[in-house]
């Protein structure tokens, strides 16, 4: 649920979406889940840790063995050295580092600053913190930021910078230069970097690069990031953040009354899979993008225009060619006109920049080739 300005609760875009798929039998393409089980070896790691019996709290900063693998992964894909017992979190998937890390580290008044359209929770826990929202907008088609934008937007109220690389709800991806940019704005503002990388193996061309990575980042950035996405379990909610210690003692402090822990079974299934070779890792990328491919093009051939997505689930279609300039309405007709489901970018925005991005969908392709086919033929009505 969303706390409107009028006090009123209603919920989130993606329960009233995902609401209707169900109550018309529309096909979902609205929420950003998969239809697929994960890798064979990571979902028998789960049922044999539950035989042997790893059902209790595990400890609060997560089992040994899948810090581990963190801190392995980190190394083994960016460079980065992390110490597992000192640089390690895991959280109840990423939401919950991106909450914690928002409650911990600012204080009232402070500012964030995000990228816009952006992941409905930031706002939420940004409101919730009290901190002030600031926003530099990602304007269609590719959704990158204009440098004086960004460069306007971090002062010296600023306390975090928070970067969704690769970006949900576009799908794009920064390049080295803002990323650079946002270090260099860190560093002569003091300000926190926080990032949210859960689709950080999902890239289409090319390859993610962690801002943690880049000279005079490393020390004011927490790097979170997930397994669901990458091994299809985003039911498990398994995510972790990794970063400096001081950093992340604040971050802990505020985590242990939240969830206090999770997923205790699931963690060592996870670390099995932040091991599988790289092969696996090329595949669901491979896989995706693939499938991306094949909803573009039934979108393009329906009348929408369509922006590339680099990387995601999703890929980003504006209506307004088929004569659709309010996306918002389109969504909740889109199951009596094509039987299908999706969101309007409207819904990641702030209020004052709803009209920018009024005609915009988001569609998620993380789903079977038969159910995109099916989708691209009936989206296909809509131009005739």
């Amino acid at each position: 649920m969303l706390l409107g300005a009028d006090g009123a609760l209603k919920p989130t875009i993606f329960a009233e979406m995902s609401a209707l798929a169900t109550s018309t039998g529309a096909i979902n393409l609205g929420q950003g889940f998969p239809d697929e089980d994960g890798p064979a070896e990571v979902l028998e790691a789960a049922r044999q840790a539950i035989s042997d019996g790893w059902n209790q709290y595990p400890p609060g900063l997560g089992y040994p063995v899948l810090r581990e693998a963190i801190s392995a992964h980190q190394h083994r894909f960016y460079g980065l050295s992390v110490d597992p017992d000192r640089e390690v979190i895991v959280t109840a998937g990423a939401t919950e580092a991106l909450a914690a890390s928002i409650l911990a580290l600012v204080e009232p008044g402070d500012e964030v600053v995000t990228f816009e359209p952006f992941y409905d929770s930031y706002a939420a826990m940004i409101a919730l913190s009290g901190a002030v929202h600031r926003t530099v907008p990602l304007r269609a088609p590719h959704f990158q930021p204009d440098h004086d934008d960004l460069r306007r937007a971090v002062t010296d109220r600023t306390r975090i910078i928070l970067i969704n690389n690769p970006h949900n709800p576009t799908g794009a991806m920064m390049d080295r230069p803002t990323l650079e940019l946002v270090v260099e704005l860190a560093n002569r503002h003091d300000a926190l970097i926080v990032t949210d990388e859960v689709y950080e193996h999902l890239t289409f061309g090319q390859t993610h690069m962690p801002i943690a990575s880049l000279p005079g980042a490393r020390d004011r950035t927490l790097t979170i990031s997930s397994a669901g996405k990458t091994f299809s379990t985003t039911g498990w909610k398994v995510g972790w953040m990794t970063g400096p210690h001081d950093l992340l003692q604040a971050v802990l402090a505020v985590k242990q009354f939240l969830t206090y822990v999770n997923a205790a079974p699931f963690q060592p299934a996870i670390a099995v899979g932040l091991g599988l070779p790289d092969e696996f890792f090329r595949g669901v990328a491979s896989v995706l993008q693939r499938k991306r491919d094949l909803l573009s093009a039934g979108l393009a051939r329906a009348g929408f225009s369509v922006s590339e997505s680099q990387g995601s689930y999703f890929v980003v279609a504006d209506a307004a060619p088929l004569g659709f300039t309010d996306a918002d309405d389109l969504c909740r007709s889109l199951p009596a006109l094509a039987g299908v489901v999706a969101v309007p970018i409207s819904a990641f925005v702030t209020d004052e920049h709803k009209s920018d991005y009024a005609s915009l969908v988001r569609f998620a392709f993380c789903k079977k080739v038969d159910v995109l086919e099916r989708a691209s033929a009936q989206l296909a009505q809509l131009s005739r």
